[in-house]
C-alpha cells in the first residue's frame, strides 16, 4: 500500500461498526505500552540503495542513509526556519548528535520525542539540565529516545545549548495533528519507538489507547517536518478533556493557570495546544510517578496525583486538537 494513502485507509476504517479485539492487557503499574513504545531487537534495516528521496513540496534530496544518520538533519524546507546552528544540523562527534535528527531541523519533532519549535529558550535550557543531572528520566529506561537524549545532553557544551535553545525558540509551531474519536482504529505495528499502521487490513477496539500515526509514513521515516499526524481517540474523550483543562472537573486545577488560557504558555512556561498527546501522556505518567522531577516539576506533582489513565488521555487529546 503507498505510504500517502494511510490518512484514506483511517479515515475508511473509522465508519466500521461493532467493536473487534481490544488491545493487549497491560499490567497495573506498567506504563502504558502505546505511549511508551519499545521496539524490541530485531532484524537490521534494509541498505541504502542509494537512490535519491523526495517529499512533496521540496527540491531538496536526500537519501535513506542520510536520513539514519545520527550526526546530519535533512533539511527539507529550509525556508521553515533560521539558518541551523551546526549543534543542530550536525551535532558533534562523538556523544552530541544532531537536535534536529530526533527533533528535525524545524523542530516538529514526533509522538517518538517531543516537539521543540516555540518552546521558551529558558524553558529548554532547564530540560537539558534536568536530563545533564538526572532530574529528568522516563518510566520507561528502556526506550532510546530517552537515552540519547541524555547522552546528548552531556555532550554538548554551554555555547551550544544556547545557539540551539534560541534556534527553536524562534520557530512558530505549525498544526500537524488531527484529532479524532473512534471506538474502532487500524491495526499497528512498532516502527521505531513509534506506532505506524501495518500494510495488513484490519480493525480492533481503541480500548484505552491513544492511536497516534503519520499520515506519510514514508515521509516521516525521512524526516520531513511537514508530516501530519492523525491520533485516533476514545470517544468522549475531547468533551472529557476540555473540561479537565478548564477546572479540574474536581480532580486538578486549571491548566490554563500556568500554560495559558489557549495553552500558549506563560513566559518559562511551555505551550501544550497542538502537541503531539503521545507525548503529553508520557510527561503527565511521568510526572504522576516522579520519574520527571526536575526544577519546575514539584508545580506538576499536586496537579498530577489524581489523574487516572483515562483522564491524562482525555487532557492529552483536546490540548492535542488545538492549534499551536
Amino acid at each position: 500500500m503507498p505510504m500517502r494513502n494511510v490518512a484514506g485507509l483511517f479515515v475508511s476504517l473509522f465508519v466500521v461498526s461493532g467493536l473487534i479485539a481490544g488491545s493487549p492487557a497491560q499490567g497495573a503499574d506498567a506504563p502504558p505500552a502505546w505511549a511508551y513504545p519499545v521496539t524490541p531487537p530485531g532484524p537490521k534495516p534494509p541498505p541504502d540503495d542509494g537512490i535519491l528521496r523526495h517529499v512533496p513540496n521540496s527540491e531538496a534530496t536526500f537519501t535513506v542513509i542520510q536520513s539514519r544518520d545520527p550526526f546530519f538533519s535533512p533539511d527539507w524546507h529550509p525556508d521553515d526556519h533560521p539558518p541551523m546552528p551546526e549543534i543542530v544540523a550536525i551535532g558533534r562527534k562523538p556523544g552530541a548528535l544532531a537536535c534536529g535528527f530526533c527533533h528535525r531541523a524545524d523542530g516538529s519533532g514526533g509522538p517518538e520525542n517531543a516537539r521543540v519549535a516555540g518552546l521558551p529558550a529558558a524553558y529548554l535550557a532547564q530540560q537539558m539540565a534536568d536530563f545533564i543531572s538526572g532530574a529528568r528520566k522516563t518510566s520507561a529506561p528502556e526506550r532510546l529516545a530517552p537515552k540519547y537524549m541524555i547522552i546528548t545532553a552531556k555532550a554538548v557544551d554551554d555555547q551550544e545549548v544556547e545557539a540551539a535553545t534560541a534556534y527553536f525558540a524562534a520557530i512558530k509551531p505549525r498544526a500537524t495533528i488531527r484529532v479524532v474519536e473512534a471506538e474502532t482504529v487500524p491495526k499497528t505495528k512498532l516502527e521505531g519507538e513509534r506506532l505506524a499502521v501495518t500494510v495488513d487490513p484490519g480493525t480492533e477496539a481503541i480500548g484505552q489507547r491513544i492511536i497516534e500515526v503519520p499520515e506519510d509514513e514514508e515521509g516521516f521515516a525521512l524526516r520531513d517536518g511537514r508530516t501530519r499526524f492523525v491520533a485516533c481517540v476514545p470517544p468522549g474523550s475531547l468533551l472529557k478533556g476540555q473540561a479537565l483543562v478548564a477546572s479540574g472537573d474536581g480532580k486538578t486545577g486549571s491548566c490554563g493557570m500556568c500554560h495559558g488560557s489557549d495553552l500558549k504558555g506563560l513566559g518559562p512556561i511551555p505551550a501544550i495546544a497542538g502537541r503531539s498527546p503521545s507525548y503529553i501522556v508520557r510527561q503527565l505518567y511521568d510526572f504522576k510517578t516522579g520519574a520527571r522531577a526536575g526544577a519546575w516539576s514539584p508545580l506538576m506533582k499536586p496537579v498530577v496525583e489524581k489523574l487516572s489513565l483515562d483522564d491524562m488521555i482525555s487532557i492529552a487529546a483536546y490540548a492535542a486538537s488545538l492549534s499551536p
